[in-house]
């Protein structure tokens, strides 16, 4: 079962010993787990009436957003997947979890800042709400940027502890 494949021990890079953990590991894997908040929230706001299920909206576009939901959520559950159960290199899964999840905010912050471009809108006030004065989608993923940059500097310093870790052994 997958509760059954849970490791909850510090992970080991490649090069280490399983008693040997990967200094931040914990962090980043919260970090990340944050993060996926960015692949199931959509989920929830967006399948009323605002969105999937508006009527203003033409047929083809609620099919194509009804594909970003479905991609986004199984893009979270694999992120959770390779964060939490996949064996092996584990800190290449998490490498690859952070890459994912910035590939998903630069497509969330690519889109508002070229919306112009096609008339696209960050509001509708019909719907939307403002957080400290700002709009809430541009909220959510600035916190959520953060909390993947932070995440990032976390694996950066894990890294460089698995590089120097790998000279010492190498010079012993």
């Amino acid at each position: 079962t997958i509760a059954g494949r849970l490791d909850l021990r510090p992970m080991p890079s490649e090069n280490q010993p399983m008693n040997s953990p990967i200094k931040h590991y914990r962090k980043i894997q919260l970090l990340l787990t944050l993060g996926c908040v960015e692949f199931f929230g959509p989920m929830f706001k967006d399948t009323g009436a605002s969105h999937l299920m508006n009527e203003e909206w033409v047929g083809h576009a609620r099919i194509h957003l009804g594909w970003l939901l479905g991609f986004m959520f199984f893009s979270g559950l694999a992120n959770l997947y390779l964060i939490w159960i996949l064996g092996g290199d584990r800190l290449a899964c998490l490498k690859v979890t952070a890459l994912w999840q910035g590939c998903h905010l630069a497509g969330f912050w690519s889109a508002v800042i070229t919306a112009p471009m096609y008339g696209g809108q960050l509001v509708d006030e019909r719907y939307h709400m403002h957080i400290l004065g700002i709009e809430e989608n541009a909220f959510v993923f600035g916190i959520l940027t953060i909390i993947l940059l932070a995440a990032v500097y976390f694996l950066r310093l894990a890294q460089s502890d698995a590089s120097s870790q790998r000279v010492d052994d190498e010079q012993s």
